[in-house]
């Protein structure tokens, strides 16, 4: 049977199994090995966040030239929407629900638990697949994105909790937390999702993944989730 959020629920499932996976599994790899796959999965979160941001920056001509486009969309929405995440401090009520869920699993040993959550969850709600499959999920009972949401998810989830620990699962309660609220207000967000406000949303996604690929790479050096704001002002950069 299935229902509005089906995908949503579908993709959580995805995680979590991906994640119990991986916990086996980084239990079986040395200390020396679990910071190679960390690294591997840093440099290829990197260049999902690189490919995906040319693919929208770039354009070639017919004349065969290459030009870029949409900058200044790209400056104003990471430039306002860092200032309001700042403001709001999206990234310390972020830290802080970590804490609250290392609290509640019993997990308060676990030096690695938040970084895990948070660098998970950004990983896995950041993007075009979670609004618009959200979205289709509840208007047009169409889950076929969510379900391949789900199966990368649980290969990104996998190889994420081998090396940063099982606060990478618990980002399945971002994801549902996400997905499903964007699901409840589908028909309010479905007007506003025209082929330019995803592709400005998608252009500006893949910026953000990027970002966290550097800081799976070189530990916490931009606070990402205080620049999720940025998504809302490139959603609507043409109505401004």
């Amino acid at each position: 049977m299935v229902f509005a959020g089906f995908g949503t629920v579908v993709n959580v499932i995805g995680i979590i199994i991906g994640g119990i996976v991986g916990l086996i599994s980084g239990r079986l790899l040395t200390k020396k090995l679990q910071t190679t796959l960390q690294m591997s999965c840093a440099v290829a979160v990197i260049f999902i966040g690189i490919s995906g941001t040319l693919s929208k920056m770039l354009t070639i001509n017919p004349d065969g030239s290459v030009e870029t486009i949409g900058i200044m969309m790209m400056i104003a929405s990471l430039t306002i929407g860092g200032i309001i995440g700042e403001i709001i401090d999206i990234d310390g009520h972020m830290e802080r629900f970590g804490i609250w869920l290392r609290s509640k699993s019993g997990n308060d040993g676990d030096t690695k638990f938040v970084d895990g959550f948070v660098t998970a969850s950004l990983t896995v709600c950041i993007g075009a697949m979670a609004i618009i499959g959200a979205i289709e999920d509840s208007l047009m009972n169409n889950y076929t994105i969510l379900y391949a949401k789900a199966v990368l998810d649980l290969i990104i989830i996998l190889v994420m909790t081998a090396s940063l620990g099982k606060g990478c699962i618990f980002s399945a309660v971002s994801v549902g937390l996400f997905q499903g609220t964007i699901t409840l207000l589908a028909g309010f967000l479905q007007p506003l999702m025209n082929d330019t406000s995803l592709n400005n949303l998608s252009y500006i996604g893949n910026i953000l993944i990027f970002c966290v690929g550097v800081n799976l790479m070189f530990g916490q050096k931009i606070r990402v989730a205080n620049l999720l704001p940025s998504l809302v002002i490139a959603s609507i950069w043409n109505a401004i």
